[in-house]
């Protein structure tokens, strides 16, 4: 059984940028693969947050770490147009020594559109912008000369230089049938919505020769003695998941954890630490869990 890459899903929320810094520098030298961000224009379930831009974050981040891999869960396709999007994808990709994976998708929350004045579409057009988005984007990456006349885009002699230095991973989240086809077109990586996992078997086929990712909740059992407290702050802090999927644990139940879902064909595992992923408990993973995984 491979060893599942293992990720860190960070909201960048209520966090000043020099925590945020802090974070990713602890989860490298910790062990994780990669962290990924978000992409909304309001915190969902706490729309008077404070919150950053995504890509500006993930620029910021790659500029200070040298071995995590950075993206998003995902961007949202109707924030950006394609071709902008593929020359910021682009310089990313280059500032980061090859760093940058997109996470994409068509975008989940309708009344956050609406807040902020973007047209009213059907989620069957916004799967299909995401399509034609990718197409347009997978082009321009590879430097040459691109015509292209969409439903939705029409580029007439576009270039974009430099290419990319290699072909850009992407990430696509969702289970819904138009969905799974433009995984299967487009997508290096499928990411399972934690509420469909009892769903993966009937529609792993459909995602193509894409790779199966999983972003879940993770509390961290660092004391033993201090479980009950633990899982507790845990529940007062994210009562919404109370009956989702999650990981939680000490070190070795939450190897037992990750390995189960790699049995499952799960190679990539995000995970949404329950305290925010303190620099302390990204140590304490790497010691006592991703050592282990090995």
């Amino acid at each position: 059984m491979p060893t599942p890459q293992v990720h860190v899903f960070l909201p960048q929320i209520r966090m000043p940028l020099e925590a945020i810094v802090e974070r990713a520098r602890a989860a490298e030298a910790a062990g994780f693969d990669g962290m990924a961000f978000m992409d909304h224009l309001t915190p969902p379930m706490a729309n008077h947050q404070p919150m950053w831009e995504a890509m500006t974050l993930a620029t910021w981040v790659a500029a200070h770490t040298e071995r995590l891999t950075i993206g998003h869960l995902v961007l949202c396709d109707l924030f950006r147009h394609p071709s902008d999007l593929a020359r910021q994808v682009s310089t990313i990709d280059h500032a980061s020594g090859g760093r940058f994976e997109l996470g994409i998708g068509s975008g989940s929350v309708p009344e956050e559109l609406a807040t902020f004045g973007y047209p009213s579409t059907t989620a069957r057009e916004r799967v299909r912008r995401l399509d034609e988005s990718l197409t347009v984007m997978r082009a321009l990456w590879t430097g040459e000369i691109v015509d292209h006349e969409g439903e939705l885009f029409r580029l007439d002699g576009a270039q974009q230089l430099p290419a990319t230095t290699r072909p850009i991973p992407i990430t696509i989240g969702g289970t819904g049938p138009r969905t799974m086809e433009v995984v299967a077109r487009h997508a290096d990586w499928w990411n399972v919505p934690v509420h469909h996992l009892d769903r993966l078997d009937e529609t792993r086929e459909r995602a193509g020769d894409a790779r199966v990712s999983v972003q879940i909740f993770c509390t961290a059992i660092t004391d033993d003695g201090s479980r009950d407290e633990i899982l507790a702050e845990t529940e007062r802090r994210f009562p919404f998941s109370r009956g989702s999927a999650k990981l939680e644990g000490n070190g070795p139940e939450l190897v037992d954890q990750i390995g189960a879902l790699a049995e499952r064909g799960i190679e990539r595992v995000s995970l949404w630490f329950t305290d925010f992923a303190q620099p302390a408990t990204l140590e304490w993973f790497g010691a006592n869990v991703l050592a282990d995984l090995d």
